[in-house]
């Protein structure tokens, strides 16, 4: 069975959860005769992954997938030789030869009659584009603010010789941290978080769809979440739902309860408490195994068993100290949100998330030693 985020994904510009000024944007650049490289920003779980597809089966017609290239720029900081991985991709020929992936071009450019359109598949702008000059392939670029200045650099100069034949589409989530010269070249779209309204409209439409029926307050608590993320807000009905826990709102505040929340605050205060990081001993199987706890085990928690980026963290953490439910003295709230503050700029311009984020902890360490907060 298909999920809800695939069954109930948009299928037209107008059908994206963007202000009306945002989707014309995207359907004048779409039918443009020659069409700009496009700057997709905005935090995760507002549509840039769903905008990105539009575009592409705007630009390229039915047969997009077949030229439509991905890279994944978070994934060469996990991997080895990761410049000649980025390499590769654009230069499968090798780093010598003149050949690139985003010179070469496809007979579907110049015959789009090639591919006709399946039933139910229709133009996202509600008609086919006629580009003057035909379009061969589409690179997307996922989060490219994790690319070094070198990456970058090398895309730059690629993006200049190829441009008449390819066009690059970038999604990220801190733009600031692409150079000038990249970002000089695309058309910037910057996408805002779901308002709840649009959030709430969205999730009533799919109950109303799969006929079913849920509790109010139970939806505000789903809403609520979402804190704008319209993907986070759709997976988390679909598995409520899943459960047969629409109406069931104590059951739902236990799942909530053991999400991001909980984990969040417990870090803070491992870290005020001086226990950044400490090793304990477990009994595992027959084995006694060395694990990591402290504040850096709940960092891991949620950078990797929940998946939120650090921007997530770091608003995360924003919201739980002005929620009024995080107690502490006033000078020590001042100091913390001082170095979150600092910590949030650094992240805007840094390739290593999650050194900036331990950075953080350890300040927030010596915030607890200083204001007498700490025992460690």
């Amino acid at each position: 069975m298909e999920s809800w985020l695939n069954e109930y994904a948009p299928r037209r510009f107008s059908d994206l959860a963007i202000p009306l000024g945002y989707q014309e944007t995207l359907i004048k650049s779409s039918l443009d005769k020659n069409p700009s490289h496009i700057l997709l920003a905005g935090p995760s779980g507002v549509g840039k992954t769903i905008t990105w597809k539009l575009l592409a089966r705007q630009v390229l017609g039915p047969a997009w997938e077949l030229s439509t290239h991905i890279f994944q720029a978070k994934d060469i900081l996990k991997t080895s030789g990761a410049m000649k991985s980025f390499e590769d991709f654009l230069r499968p020929s090798g780093k010598d030869s003149q050949d690139t992936l985003a010179g070469r071009m496809t007979l579907s450019a110049f015959d789009s009659s090639m591919y006709e359109a399946e039933e139910g598949d229709i133009p996202p702008a509600g008609r086919e584009s006629n580009n003057e000059n035909p379009i061969s392939r589409l690179f997307i670029i996922e989060d490219a603010d994790f690319l070094g200045v070198r990456r970058q650099s090398f895309l730059r100069r690629m993006m200049e010789r190829e441009a008449t034949v390819s066009r690059f589409i970038f999604t990220a989530r801190a733009p600031s941290r692409l150079i000038d010269a990249l970002r000089s070249r695309c058309l910037l779209i910057r996408i805002p978080t779901v308002p709840d309204e649009v959030i709430n409209r969205k999730l009533t439409e799919i109950l109303d769809s799969e006929k079913l029926s849920m509790n109010q307050e139970i939806l505000e608590d789903v809403i609520h979440i979402a804190s704008g993320d319209l993907r986070k807000a759709i997976f988390l009905l679909e598995l409520l739902n899943d459960r047969n826990l629409l109406n069931d709102r104590e059951t739902v505040h236990k799942v909530i309860a053991s999400t991001t929340s909980l984990a969040t605050r417990r870090m803070i205060e491992n870290a005020l408490l001086g226990n950044v990081i400490r090793w304990e001993w477990e009994k595992k199987g027959a084995k006694n195994v060395r694990v990591m706890k402290g504040a850096l085990s709940e960092l891991d928690n949620l950078m990797k068993e929940q998946s939120l980026d650090p921007e997530d963290i770091v608003n995360q953490i924003h919201d739980l100290l002005l929620s009024g439910r995080f107690f502490i003295k006033q000078e020590v709230l001042t100091d913390i949100l001082s170095s979150l503050s600092m910590c949030n700029i650094r992240l805007n311009s840094s390739t290593h998330p999650r050194i900036q984020l331990e950075s953080f902890l350890h300040e927030v360490a010596s915030i607890g030693r200083k204001r007498g907060v700490a025992i460690n």
